[in-house]
Formats: C-alpha cells, sequence, structure tokens
C-alpha cells in the first residue's frame, strides 16, 4: 500500500490529473471571482471595519461579561484559530509554495488572503446564523446551513464526506509527515518509528478517550506560536534594510519579471493560492466549524473576527516565515523542502539550535492538528450517521493514514491533500455564493444597530424569510417595530 503513495505511479498521475483540473480550470477562478463579488457586496468589508473587528477582539477579552455563558468568546475563538493555524501551514505550506512555486508564490498567498477574508467572513457569519445547540454550548458548519439554509441534506452529507476525507484522514498524513521530516532533518530518525510512536498515542486518544494529551497541547501550543512569531520579526527587524529587496523579489517573480529557481509566473500563482487556502482556510468550509462554537450577540461579530484572523495568518505569520526563508539563500540550493527548508533558514539565522526549536514546535503544532482533525472527523461522520461502526471505521483508517504520511514522498503528501482539500473548498464556495445574500443583510442589521449606539443583538426573525434557525432566540414583541 505505501508504494502507491508516490508520485510515480499510476495513483500519483491520477491524483495530479485530478489537481490540475480542479485548480487550473475550477478553483483559482471560483477562489478570485468569488472572493471578489463577497469584496464587493459586503462593500470591502475586511477592510472598511478593520478597526471594528480590534474592537470585538478587545470586547471579547472581558472575562466577567462571559463567564456565566456557554461556548467561547470572540476573542477565545481568535486565539485557538489563530494559534491552530501556526503549523503546518505556516512552517511547512510557506516552504513548500517558495521551492515549487518561486518567491513570488507568497505575492499571491497575500492576494488570497487580502480577498479570501471577505469570504471568511460570508462564511463565518452563515456558520453562526444557522448554527444548533448542544450540551457543550453550540456547533454548526458548512453541512448546517447546507441543510437547513439550503434545504440540500444531501449537499451537507456530500461536504461531511468531503471534510472527513480532507481533514479526518488526508490532512493527518501531511501533519505527520511534517513531524517525521522534522525529525529526519534534525536527528536522521527512521520516519516509520516516528509514525508508530505518532499512531500509538492517537490510539489511546481516539479509542480510550484520554483527553489530558490534549490539554497539555493546548497550553504549549499557543507558547511555542507565540515563540516563533517573536522570533520571526525580531530576525526581520534585525534585516529591516533588506527587507525592501525581499520585496521586490517576492513581486517581480509573481509576474514572471525576475525568474528564479522554484518555476515561473504560473507556478508562482498556483503554488501561492494552494498554500494560501491551505494556510488561511478562506473559503474552504473548515473554520467554521469552529466560528459556530462561539457565544456573540449577533452573527458578524465572529464573522468579523473570522475575517481578522484570515488577515493575521497570512499577512503577518506566513509572512513571517517567507521572510525568515528569503533572507539567506538555503531555497536556491539543494532539494530540501517543506519543514526543512524552514529549519534551514533558522539554522542561518540563529544557529544549530534552531533546529531542535522548529523540530519540537512543529510536532506540538501538528500533533495539536491532528486532535483537531479527529474530531472534525468524527463530528462529521455523527452529521451523516450515528452508526458506531461506521465511527470504528473512521477511527482505524485514520490511525492508518497517520502511518502512511509518515513514510510517503512530500509531494504526493501535499498532492493528495490539494485534491481533496479542492473539492471540498468548491462545494462549500457553492454554498455560500447561493447565500451571500443572508449574510449581507446581517450585515447590514449589525451596522444599523452600531449606528444606533447600542451592542447588536440577533434574532431569528431580525431578517425576513429566515428559516430552520435554532440557536436564536425570537424577537420580543416589545422591541417589534
Amino acid at each position: 500500500m505505501e508504494n502507491w503513495f508516490r508520485a510515480d505511479t499510476w495513483f500519483g498521475r491520477l491524483v495530479d490529473v485530478g489537481n490540475t483540473f480542479i485548480w487550473t480550470y475550477v478553483l483559482i477562478a471560483l477562489l478570485l471571482g468569488l472572493g471578489l463579488y463577497f469584496t464587493f457586496v459586503s462593500r470591502f468589508v475586511q477592510f472598511r471595519l478593520l478597526g471594528e473587528m480590534g474592537r470585538l477582539l478587545v470586547e471579547g477579552m472581558n472575562r466577567k461579561a462571559f463567564k456565566e455563558r456557554k461556548g467561547t468568546s470572540s476573542f477565545q475563538a481568535f486565539a485557538i484559530s489563530t494559534a491552530a493555524r501556526v503549523g503546518t501551514g505556516n512552517l511547512a505550506g510557506v516552504a513548500v509554495a517558495i521551492s515549487l512555486g518561486g518567491p513570488g508564490a507568497i505575492f499571491w498567498m497575500w492576494i488570497i488572503a487580502l480577498i479570501g477574508a471577505a469570504t471568511g467572513f460570508i462564511e463565518s457569519t452563515l456558520a453562526q446564523i444557522y448554527k444548533v445547540k448542544d450540551k457543550d454550548g453550540f456547533r454548526g458548519g458548512p453541512a448546517y446551513y447546507m441543510e437547513k439554509a439550503l434545504n440540500a441534506r444531501w449537499a451537507g452529507i456530500l461536504f461531511a464526506i468531503l471534510i472527513t476525507l480532507c481533514f479526518g484522514l488526508i490532512f493527518n498524513a501531511v501533519q505527520t509527515h511534517t513531524i517525521a521530516d522534522a525529525f529526519v532533518g534534525a536527528y536522521d530518525l527512521n520516519p516509520f518509528f516516528i509514525g508508530l510512536i505518532i499512531a500509538f498515542v492517537m490510539a489511546f486518544i481516539v479509542f480510550g478517550g484520554i483527553r489530558r494529551i490534549a490539554v497539555i497541547a493546548e497550553v504549549i501550543v499557543p507558547t511555542f506560536a507565540i515563540a516563533y512569531v517573536l522570533i520571526a520579526l525580531v530576525i526581520v527587524l534585525l534585516n529591516i534594510t533588506q527587507v525592501p529587496s525581499v520585496i521586490g523579489l517576492i513581486v517581480g517573480n509573481a509576474f514572471g519579471i525576475q525568474e528564479v529557481v522554484g518555476g515561473g509566473f504560473g507556478a508562482a500563482i498556483m503554488h501561492g493560492i494552494r498554500r494560501g487556502l491551505f494556510s488561511n482556510e478562506a473559503g474552504m468550509g473548515s473554520a467554521p466549524n469552529a466560528a459556530a462554537t462561539a457565544h456573540v450577540s449577533h452573527p458578524v461579530k465572529q464573522g468579523l473576527v473570522q475575517s481578522l484572523s484570515v488577515l493575521t495568518d497570512t499577512l503577518i505569520i506566513c509572512s513571517a516565515t517567507a521572510f525568515l526563508i528569503l533572507l539567506t539563500d538555503v531555497y536556491t540550493v539543494g532539494e530540501m523542502g517543506g519543514i526543512q527548508l524552514t529549519q534551514e533558514a533558522l539554522t542561518v539565522h540563529i544557529g544549530e539550535w534552531s533546529m531542535t526549536f522548529v523540530t519540537i514546535a512543529i510536532s506540538f503544532f501538528a500533533f495539536s492538528s491532528l486532535l483537531g482533525n479527529y474530531y472534525y472527523g468524527e463530528a462529521n461522520i455523527q452529521f451523516i450517521s450515528q452508526n458506531r461502526a461506521l465511527l470504528t471505521v473512521f477511527r482505524l483508517a485514520f490511525l492508518a493514514m497517520i502511518l502512511i504520511g509518515a513514510t510517503s514522498e512530500l509531494q504526493i503528501i501535499w498532492e493528495m491533500a490539494d485534491l481533496i482539500m479542492g473539492a471540498m473548498a468548491i462545494v462549500n464556495l457553492i454554498a455560500i455564493a447561493l447565500l451571500a445574500k443572508i449574510a449581507v443583510q446581517a450585515l447590514t442589521d449589525y451596522q444599523h444597530q452600531r449606528k444606533q449606539g447600542i451592542d447588536p443583538v440577533f434574532y431569528k426573525n431580525s431578517l425576513p424569510d429566515l428559516k430552520n434557525i435554532e440557536a436564536w432566540d425570537e424577537k420580543p414583541v416589545k422591541e417589534k417595530n
């Protein structure tokens, strides 16, 4: 089975053909076209309300006001999603984009983030509107707004299958490969041995219900995320005089003006957009699952916070990794790609000890992502069916993909991730394109209340013709106009 997962097999060629079709003829047009459409219909919400996003974050820090509520606050949701994104997509994904698409790929990562922030607003606002209550607070996401708003449970099931394949299985291979690759680069260990250890630990969690490891990861991951970002920013500041030339390199390569290692104009666009989507997840349909859990008085609040998270992820964190690499020449020599490229760049900047730091950091980042991936998969399996046997099959497949990821080629792992991620994004983008007017109406309602000087509150009858709303109360008669 391991031999299938190589770029030069029939399986690898099939994945390549699928990716070429989806990304060349469908997804790039959808991401850019719909991103621009959402930007215009929301009247550039990601730029116009940037100050409001910051205000909401500060508001979410008020623990006293949130103490009696279930769910998470806007700030907590922002912190969780940002910490989760500071991982494989930021450290390894950026390096893959540069090694395959050249420095210009970073420019297209920036573009997809600036446009995608509007997409992130639309999908997360919809997730909030159509969320449902559960014992711990709320749950929701694309499968729910497809079923409730579009009256298309079949579409919800299709999305649930794709997100289970994408996050519950394929992305596990990406995360495990990144951990194994980091240990191979730092200590020359056997990747199968690393995969076996990860699978063993995850088996205890998914079958035994041991949550202590997850709790520890939730503490350690943000610590390493903050440490990594601070180190990266300090290095960039120490090399501030070289930053203009790096920006010139990125822009020049983005338009094929300055040809360098990694490919030309087409490769820069393709890999920049692919890795940008993997990193900031705008339009993919994954972030809405987390956004739906937040307790806010108005859906637009979480939509704005998630929009800010998209911008933070790419414009700050991904850019920091890109500058770390491009301030050296390590990307122009050798055959390194992925996390090893980031490791080598940091070694050039601050010494050999950084190799160990990145190895440990990416291990915690990726392990935390494995936990999140499992819960995404389990939640969507339960949306499809409550059959326990189906859940057991998923758990076994989940563990199998961990071993496959550790021992497979880097290229085929990312290609598989791109294929399933692309299919998942297409389904979600079509759905939110059909439902965008509801999110825009909610934005209008929110801004109308803000202009009146009140803290916006949403009700199930705040907008005309809304149906199947479960988590929001009806507007009291005395408040109706």
